[in-house]
């Protein structure tokens, strides 16, 4: 039996170049998704190959830095003021406590801490202390994320004076099928925030849920209208939803299938190559073979800890025996890919 060298294979694929494309049709990336599994993940995995090290995983790490009350209807949100989770709404953290924390998460392996507020956007007295994080978490050698609500520009580039890296706002869903889950703003405001977001030099995070009740269609859309941005999100985080008592959507809420969450994380990769597909909510709920075959769908980030927003998450040592298991290696180079890839 002729043996596979398998070195100068991932050498060959790594030296090949991923297409980056903005034309997406809906047939195009209906078929991707539909394609037979191991056709779709054997592209997938060719493609992830082309900028990344398939061998590491980069790690983040999420604190809530204000928590609940939030004005937006979100349906699946605990911390939406319109439904009753018993969340209690806090203030804004002092800075000098979230850079603590910032310290402390650098120190289990994160390159990235992600800081959220729920709010619907920040006023404009809470920029300061805001600002402030940024600045101490940067100070820390990390990279800083932020998840606010909706910005103004002018607020915008007060984040990016401060060295933002990363902004979060996720879409959550498809244009068609968001206005089942958010009621409070439009799909638009989400995509125009974006906007704000590029156009103030920062990077976007930006994907969304799958359980929320959407159609396999609407997965498909919701990874095809961030594909055809004019810039594809530096970072796509996939969720799958764990429902909370109180919430509108947790009493209808039905399970994703595994290999349908798989598939939504191979043409992530397959439409977005350069960009870091996140692993990111619902891993308590997923079993270690799932999450291996996201990783080889081209998942290549994932948040760390015991906790991400509101909802539990794997935790550090759960973490390291998987990454053993699979001989996966956290990312340790701040977001400078294998290949040299931005």
């Amino acid at each position: 039996m002729n043996s596979i060298d398998l070195p100068s294979l991932a050498q060959a694929l790594a030296d090949s170049t991923p297409t980056i494309r903005h034309d997406w049709t809906r047939e195009e990336a209906a078929a991707i998704y539909h394609a037979p599994f191991a056709d779709l993940i054997f592209r997938a995995q060719t493609i992830h190959r082309q900028s990344f090290d398939a061998n590491a995983v980069q790690c983040n790490q999420l604190l809530n830095v204000k928590t609940g009350g939030c004005a937006e209807d979100c349906g699946y949100c605990s911390q939406s003021s319109h439904h009753d989770t018993a969340l209690p709404a806090s203030k804004l953290m002092d800075p000098a406590k979230v850079i603590e924390g910032a310290k402390a998460a650098r120190d289990a392996g994160a390159t990235r801490y992600c800081m959220g507020a729920a709010w619907r956007s920040p006023k404009d007295r809470d920029m300061a202390p805001v600002i402030e994080m940024v600045k101490g978490v940067k100070a820390l050698g990390m990279e800083a994320c932020m998840t606010l609500g909706m910005l103004t520009d002018d607020q915008a580039k007060q984040l990016a004076d401060a060295g933002l890296d990363y902004y979060n706002h996720n879409i959550d869903t498809s244009e068609g099928f968001y206005s089942s889950v958010v009621k409070t703003r439009s799909f638009g405001d989400r995509l125009e925030t974006l906007e704000k977001v590029q156009d103030a030099g920062i990077k976007v995070c930006c994907g969304g849920i799958l359980g929320l009740g959407e159609k396999p269609t609407d997965r498909v859309e919701m990874l095809r209208t961030l594909a055809n941005l004019p810039q594809h999100p530096e970072s796509v985080p996939i969720n799958m939803l764990i429902p909370i008592e109180g919430t509108p959507i947790a009493a209808t809420a039905t399970p994703v299938d595994p290999f349908e969450f798989v598939r939504t994380i191979a043409l992530a990769r397959i439409m977005m190559p350069k960009s870091d597909v996140r692993l990111a909510a619902g891993r308590t709920a997923m079993s270690d073979e799932m999450q291996a075959l996201c990783f080889l769908a081209g998942a290549n980030s994932i948040f760390i800890g015991d906790t991400l927003l509101t909802t539990p998450n794997p935790g550090d040592s759960k973490d390291r025996a998987l990454f053993a298991r699979l001989g996966i290696t956290p990312r340790d180079d701040l977001g400078v890919h294998a290949h040299g890839n931005a």
